[in-house]
């Protein structure tokens, strides 16, 4: 069996964690719940040999007449994928890009948060329509002693209040600066590494598929692209 690339196998278990059937219909013998069950277990063969037996185990236990007994092999399932996703990210070495269907908008917002939880010092969001709402579901992700760094455009009237009260109530150090020239989406996370967004960080998914790309090879010129700006934006807080 020719072994996928991490980066490659890392997309696959991604859109299978996506595509789990629902919880209350899982269990249920119907041809695209093992469809389902037999692409996992294909792509957890393919990432650990030794961890395939104990999803197997796991996929068999799930059609248990004992309820606590499946929701034991759920569990199991849902953690060995989840264990490989993580150690598949470690792995891979090439950037990582992550596609999010239309509709599928905790997706999307899930992925932003892993994000966010990631930064130890500084994060920069660019994005010219962040606004309140970004505020409310993102920010309160952000470790405690991160500063943050919005740099905004459109939404400058409900981004502002926004932030004031959110960092007046949680103690936290956040700067907003306006952009005039300013179109595209990023996050920098600690000055290291940034994402780019196909989408506003505050509608992603809702209306369009969007993805997550990690910036590499152009990283350096981007990040002093939009330090730059940063630096000549006008200050608002």
């Amino acid at each position: 069996m020719n072994a996928l690339p991490p980066e490659q196998l890392l997309a696959e278990v991604e859109d299978v964690l996506r595509t789990m059937p629902e919880r209350k219909t899982i269990r249920h013998e119907l041809p695209e719940n093992y469809a389902w069950f037999g692409r996992a277990a294909a792509l957890v063969a393919q990432w650990n040999s030794v961890k395939s037996v104990e999803f197997d185990v796991c996929v068999r236990q799930i059609h248990s007449f004992m309820a606590m007994d499946a929701s034991q092999a759920l569990g199991g399932i849902l953690t060995l994928l989840q264990q490989a996703r993580h150690d598949l990210r470690l792995k891979a070495v090439g950037p990582l890009t992550v596609a999010i269907d239309k509709g599928s908008v905790f997706d999307y917002f899930d992925e932003v948060r892993k994000l966010i939880e990631e930064a130890q010092t500084d994060l920069l969001f660019v994005d010219p329509y962040l606004d309140a709402e970004f505020v409310s579901r993102y920010l309160p992700f952000v470790r405690s002693g991160v500063a943050i760094r919005l740099l905004g455009k459109e939404k400058m009237p409900t981004l502002v209040p926004a932030v004031q009260a959110f960092a007046q109530q949680n103690s936290v150090n956040i700067q907003v600066r306006a952009a005039t020239a300013l179109h595209d989406r990023f996050v920098f996370i600690d000055k290291k590494s940034c994402y780019q967004s196909g989408a506003s960080f505050k509608d992603g998914a809702k209306k369009a598929p969007t993805s997550l790309a990690q910036v590499n090879d152009a990283f350096a010129p981007i990040q002093t692209t939009y330090e730059t700006s940063w630096s000549t934006a006008q200050v608002h807080i």
